[in-house]
């Protein structure tokens, strides 16, 4: 049963993104040139995406046997983290996008998402346990 405090995993996302964007945007604007803006940007915007990835694979897996919970959870991480590299590759080599920022930005975002998703799965899992 969800609390009127508990708040949505998808809202926890956006609010982290937004506070990072805030906290960045300063420093962004007035120190960087446009090419950096946008590599980190994209930044954000990939490491956004996996951890939304992520969300639907936990959300999918949760009632299913642990098997098939493990095989989507850590299987999808693995699967997300390789399309990211990949990712990652194309922006840098092809696009030509500033690596140091891409590469900050992703680093700081993932780290942050990922610390909301431990704590997602620890819920999910508890709530699992305790039904």
């Amino acid at each position: 049963k969800k609390g009127r405090s508990q708040v949505s995993f998808p809202k926890q996302v956006f609010v982290t993104m937004f506070a990072i964007g805030a906290a960045c945007m300063y420093p962004l604007m007035a120190w960087a040139t446009p090419e950096v803006v946008s590599a980190a940007v994209a930044g954000g915007v990939m490491a956004t995406l996996n951890s939304l990835a992520g969300y639907a694979a936990i959300e999918y897996s949760v009632g299913k046997s642990m098997n098939t919970f493990m095989k989507f959870v850590l299987g999808g991480m693995g699967v997300r983290l390789f399309a990211m590299a990949g990712v990652l590759l194309l922006l840098i080599r092809v696009f030509g996008f500033h690596a140091t920022a891409l590469v900050a930005s992703l680093g700081v975002f993932y780290l942050a998402y990922l610390t909301l998703e431990v704590v997602f799965i620890q819920k999910k899992l508890n709530i699992r346990q305790s039904s």
